[in-house]
């Protein structure tokens, strides 16, 4: 085994990955050993992401993805010797986890580095991330850039340096199909929403409360041309109702304390309301008799 074979076995997580020597004869779940010998595999386990890949469907792929960035190269780009397209893959120091409500936050800046990443080489922005070229298998040419491992923050800096990372309003504007990490965090920002005005309908029933948020995130993860996994769509419906069981005020507080203060809520509102509108029709009616004074003043030049 070379050295780039030892790097790269560290690096790549799964133990029963999906791998394919074929995409259009499908892929299937295998040992990690029968994977390493096709040409195809699943670039991280079901659970956590500590590569990010990114597609480079042009011909100077590999010149793209090593173009002006000595500090943040790729650790690995494989390439398709027929056409020059390639996978450009960033190791993470410390991976990033895909299920749990804690770790949200990084999820979704993994997410928007990945996107900085795609548009520093202008990467396929439809490739999901799930499988990539195994650089270990001979059709591919692999190039061995670096076994240095990045700190999100690190590539971040770079990113930002360079122009390439996305504006904090990208998470409101991409897709409404995203792909790669930005599915796990669309869905589960849609469904935590939803379940915080679904909990009117569930006061005192948790399990009832458990079987809507699980068969509305199964309902979301279903409208993806390529789902999440069972399991991972069922943990995120597990994070948002354990944490609305758990720490919602609203849950603990109940139906009676949540009525009281959705009524009083109403009644400032209302209350906000009728004063604008009566300063609003206050101001109109001394613009009229403005109106009327200058017209009168005129007239009596």
């Amino acid at each position: 085994m070379t050295v780039e074979q030892q790097v790269w076995e560290q690096q790549w997580l799964p133990l029963w990955p999906l791998a394919s020597d074929d995409l259009r004869q499908g892929i299937y779940r295998m040992s990690r050993e029968s994977a390493l010998g096709l040409r195809y595999i699943e670039a991280n386990p079901h659970a956590v992401s500590n590569l990010l890949v990114v597609d480079i469907d042009h011909a100077d792929a590999g010149l793209r993805a090593m173009w002006d960035r000595s500090a943040w190269l790729p650790n690995a780009v494989v390439e398709n010797p027929e056409n020059g397209h390639a996978h450009a893959v960033w190791a993470l120091r410390e991976a990033v986890t895909r299920t749990e409500y804690a770790r949200r936050a990084p999820l979704a800046f993994a997410a928007a580095v990945t996107e900085g990443l795609r548009r520093s080489v202008d990467g396929d922005q439809a490739y999901s991330g799930l499988i990539t070229k195994n650089p270990t298998h001979q059709v591919w040419e692999a190039h061995w850039l670096t076994d240095h491992l990045y700190e999100l923050d690190e590539l971040r800096e770079h990113l930002d340096g360079s122009g390439f990372m996305p504006p904090a309003s990208w998470t409101r504007t991409r897709r409404r199909r995203p792909i790669g990490l930005g599915r796990n965090c669309d869905i589960f920002e849609s469904a935590r929403t939803w379940a915080y005005r679904e909990v009117r309908n569930h006061w005192g029933n948790a399990a009832g409360l458990h079987d809507a948020i699980t068969a509305h995130v199964h309902a979301l993860n279903a409208e993806y041309t390529e789902p999440l996994r069972h399991s991972e769509a069922k943990a995120i419906a597990e994070s948002i109702w354990r944490w609305i069981t758990t720490k919602s005020r609203m849950w603990r507080d109940g139906a009676a304390v949540y009525e009281a203060t959705f009524t009083l809520i109403q009644h400032h509102r209302g209350r906000k309301g009728g004063a604008a509108s009566s300063a609003a029709r206050k101001l109109r009616e001394a613009e009229r008799m403005q109106a009327t004074f200058a017209a009168i003043e005129e007239s009596l030049k």
